[in-house]
């Protein structure tokens, strides 16, 4: 594969993570209800609506959806659906859509806030959406800049950390580790409390050790590759676990979300991944020009073109 097939495939794996984020995201504000109720549900708040002269009725409305909260939270279903299609037309130079979409970053950082506030604060609830807050920005980085340019990769680099290091605090415990990670484990490989224990101390170790192994030339391909094959094992183990044939639609109204929102776990390392590889290959040849030789291009070398030089000289010695 040439280098522009392979830049092509890159921002492939960018566009996709941004675009099954936002679509996750989409299904959850119109299916269920954006996590903005922590900003809302506020005395604070409603003194501030009531100097407009909003009723406390009209503010948080009779339970139909007909409250101001309620709609305005309903709205922004809307938002995220606009940069669910922005994802799959963006090109280089469409300034306007790469900057509706660095909105939606802003939008999905305002959703990770919200869910920060509502864990009471947990550092790591934040820290591991960063892959989430962060997609749309490498999608307009990669376009702008090029995949291979030091902002774009430091900045992969930067959502890959967060994301590892947020899971890899809840699952060795610096923080209390949720009860749908054991309850996965368990339900997933039929293991009881404390196996499920030990398993999620291990790979919350691994984590970090991947958040290391980036850094390290030697270990940062193996880091990357791990790293994508876990996220996509820890995405789709929510639809895994929850989805059941007893359940209408099987459950995938329920759960599938929970593996889109997350496709940027899996595709940010796998983007790095191929990104580091290749090079790893070019300088492999470097080193080793004997085994440019015995590629099956070198092993039949084209016929030489006949000398002009060679002609000119027979009939010089023609002439004498």
């Amino acid at each position: 594969m040439n280098q522009a097939k392979l830049d092509n495939v890159l921002i492939l794996f960018l566009r996709l993570g941004a675009f099954l984020c936002f679509a996750g995201w989409t299904w959850v504000h119109f299916y269920w209800e954006g996590p903005y109720g922590i900003f809302l549900w506020q005395e604070k708040t409603y003194a501030f609506v009531s100097g407009f002269g909003i009723s406390w009725d009209q503010f948080v409305g009779t339970g139909a959806n007909d409250g101001l909260v309620q709609k305005w939270i309903a709205r922004m279903a809307w938002l995220y659906l606009a940069c669910t299609v922005l994802t799959l037309t963006v090109r280089n130079k469409s300034w306007l859509q790469m900057a509706a979409l660095l909105g939606g970053s802003v939008l999905l950082t305002i959703l990770s806030y919200a869910k920060y506030l509502a864990s009471q604060r947990e550092l790591p609830m934040f820290i591991e959406h960063g892959g989430q807050m962060l997609i749309p920005v490498l999608l307009v980085m990669a376009m702008v800049l090029g995949v291979r340019h030091r902002v774009t990769v430091v900045t992969a680099m930067i959502a890959f950390i967060m994301t590892f290091a947020g899971h890899g605090s809840y699952a060795v415990g610096l923080w209390p580790t949720p009860s749908n990670f054991y309850g996965m484990i368990t339900v997933i490989l039929q293991v009881e409390y404390g196996t499920a224990q030990a398993i999620l101390y291990t790979v919350g170790l691994l984590d970090f050790l991947v958040c290391i192994g980036i850094f390290i030339p030697r270990f940062r391909c193996a880091s990357a590759l791990y790293a994508a094959i876990w996220g996509l094992l820890t995405a789709i183990a929510r639809p895994v676990a929850g989805m059941s044939w007893s359940l209408h639609y099987w459950g995938a109204d329920q759960f599938l979300h929970e593996a889109l929102i997350r496709a940027p776990h899996f595709l940010i390392p796998l983007y790095l991944y191929f990104l580091w590889r290749v090079p790893r290959q070019a300088e492999s040849v470097v080193k080793n020009p004997e085994s440019l030789m015995k590629s099956p291009d070198m092993a039949n070398p084209p016929p030489l073109a006949p000398s002009v030089l060679t002609d000119k000289q027979l009939k010089h010695n023609e002439t004498l």
